[in-house]
């Protein structure tokens, strides 16, 4: 292989981890403000107030998506089906919530979780890269299924 054609897959790779950290780190914290600060209770009465559709069950699977969700594409596990759910759940909360407040973050507008979605839904097209917990496994499942004899 040349230097060409190894340079674009190393950034590629080194890009992806990246993204990945960053998004899921920042899912991460707010999953995990939704779950202490704010607390299970006091996440579920916002959502019930800003309208979000069966809150009580919606607020828990939201905020421990996203805490759970962005420590796997940290790590790059299960990133794809993760990279998805969280897409679809800015999508919730951008319908939902900040759609009416327009484009600005500081008036409450949906910037930040067009952002943060496309984030999500990009790694769930592209997968997590070279460096992450799925490829490792990935290599491992492919080196277990040549040392098995034939049948």
């Amino acid at each position: 292989m040349t230097t060409s054609t190894l340079l674009p897959d190393t950034r590629t790779a080194w890009g992806l981890l990246l993204l990945r950290v960053v998004a899921g780190g920042i899912f991460a914290a707010h999953g995990l403000q939704k779950l202490l600060e704010f607390t299970l209770a006091g996440t579920t009465a916002s959502f019930e107030a800003m309208g979000v559709p069966a809150a009580v069950i919606v607020a828990p699977a939201v905020a421990l998506l996203e805490t759970f969700g962005g420590v796997l594409l940290v790590i790059g596990g299960f990133t794809r089906t993760v990279g998805l759910l969280l897409a679809l759940d800015m999508v919730g909360a951008l319908v939902l919530v900040h759609a009416s407040a327009g484009l600005w973050v500081d008036g409450g507008g949906f910037e930040f979780v067009a952002v943060l979605g496309a984030a999500a839904l990009a790694l769930a097209l592209t997968g997590p890269g070279r460096i992450s917990i799925d490829a490792l496994l990935s290599k491992r499942t492919a080196r277990i299924r040549e040392a098995r004899p034939a049948r």
